[in-house]
């Protein structure tokens, strides 16, 4: 393992942060147990005083067919791995084309578009070094209990690329801004979504310093340039404080502060 500076103004998407030094794991290395495992940074909020941070290296960026199982390390990017979906013409992958980040982010939060998740073709996690079956790990919608860093997964094969239901999955994003932003900034609570609720608040379109509610989707936290972290944790704070008073509903976040 190696330490290696990272700034987060530039690495993360919602480019907020600062230079924090960052373990990076290799093959082989045992995983400290006083960090928190970072990815792409793509749901990443980071505070000021971050917790010790770690995150996969270049070793754990790799697919590979494995007794009849597609096996992807946990640093691979979904961009690479939707390439090797289409090169070989592997179904199941279609819903990751319009989702940044690497696998074990998504495996973390059991990312996912409408019906199509990670975990519905997953057959196994290692982690931390042992290989667990998905029915052994307690998840959900936008989350996943792993109980530890997530280093590969493997997948059934399914032969079969759909570029049609791609299209379509890209085509449910078409509304979501281009500003940095570190995607949706709430999770859909039951029967209703976030966006519709921090609209129906008053909040759309709502800005504060460099950082501002999207005007055109409600549940993206957009930076417009310059925001801070606390911009940034004020306007979510506002978006529940509102939700909770006017609607009676609490919003849980999906992106994930540090």
């Amino acid at each position: 393992m190696f330490v290696k500076p990272i700034d987060f103004a530039t690495y993360s998407s919602i480019r907020i942060g600062q230079p924090v030094d960052v373990t990076v794991l290799q093959k082989g290395d045992l995983i400290p147990r006083d960090r928190t495992i970072i990815g792409g940074a793509n749901n990443l909020l980071v505070s000021p005083a971050p917790p010790p941070l770690m995150m996969l290296g270049k070793d754990f960026a790799y697919i590979q067919e494995n007794n009849g199982l597609l096996e992807i390390g946990a640093a691979m990017p979904s961009g690479r791995i939707v390439s090797y979906a289409k090169k070989h013409d592997l179904g199941g992958f279609e819903f990751m084309g319009k989702l940044p980040g690497t696998l074990g982010g998504m495996l973390a939060m059991n990312a996912g578009l409408k019906d199509y998740e990670i975990f519905n073709d997953l057959h196994s996690i290692q982690i931390e070094g042992k290989w667990m079956s998905k029915s052994g790990i307690k998840h959900g919608y936008r989350f996943a209990h792993l109980g530890g860093a997530a280093t590969a997964a493997r997948f059934t094969i399914q032969h079969g690329y759909d570029h049609n239901l791609e299209q379509q999955l890209k085509e449910l994003r078409i509304n979501q801004p281009n500003d940095p932003s570190a995607g949706s900034a709430f999770k859909n609570p039951p029967g209703d979504s976030a966006g519709r609720l921090i609209d129906a608040a008053g909040l759309r379109g709502k800005q504060l310093g460099g950082m501002a509610w999207s005007p055109k989707h409600a549940n993206f936290l957009v930076n417009l340039g310059g925001g801070t972290y606390e911009e940034a944790i004020t306007l979510i704070e506002l978006a529940k404080y509102e939700v909770e008073k006017q609607f009676g509903i609490t919003l849980e976040e999906e992106i994930r502060i540090l």
